[in-house]
């Protein structure tokens, strides 16, 4: 039994499964929380070449 125990605390390998895991996990995180400040941001530029166009459009037929 002692020998199970020591050679399951010697494997590692499920812990770079772990790692790798919470990685992603932080990653989908940071994504989730700028995506707020993403959109506002090009909702605004979107919006400012919008207002452009529709200025341009208007000059060229004058």
């Amino acid at each position: 039994m002692t020998a199970l125990m020591k050679r399951l605390c010697a494997d590692r390998n499920g812990a770079t499964a772990i790692e790798y895991g919470l990685i992603a996990a932080f990653v989908a995180l940071a994504i989730v929380a700028t995506l707020p400040s993403i959109k506002r941001n090009l909702s605004n530029v979107f919006g400012s070449v919008d207002k452009e166009l529709a200025t341009a459009a208007k000059a060229a037929k004058r």
